[in-house]
């Protein structure tokens, strides 16, 4: 079971999501790898037709909490169908962060 996330932060300086969990483990996801990776049927569609979700130049715009478990994320190019949840996060923070810093 994933630790619960504790804080989700949106740095626009930086283009990067970032979050701390229980665990004391922190990421920080940068906005465009969030956008290619949305996991909206829309997304998902156009990568199993071979096409790609561009994520160049794009930030996170808004993030609405889903549930217990999860956050919508919106996007400067103007999507907003992507649920986040948490164990996605994780996951993510785990395949992208070398490794993910301890607070």
């Amino acid at each position: 079971m994933t630790p619960q996330l504790t804080e989700i932060r949106c740095n626009l300086a930086r283009g990067t999501l970032a979050l701390a969990w229980a665990d004391h483990v922190r990421a920080e996801l940068p906005h465009a790898l969030l956008r290619r990776r949305c996991g909206c049927a829309a997304c998902r569609q156009l990568r199993r037709s071979g096409g790609a979700v561009s994520g160049e130049g794009v930030t996170v715009s808004g993030v609405a909490p889903y549930g217990p478990n999860a956050v919508q994320l919106q996007f400067s190019d103007g999507h907003a169908r992507g649920i986040f949840p948490f164990d996605f996060l994780r996951e993510l923070a785990e395949e992208f962060t070398p490794h993910p810093a301890e607070c």
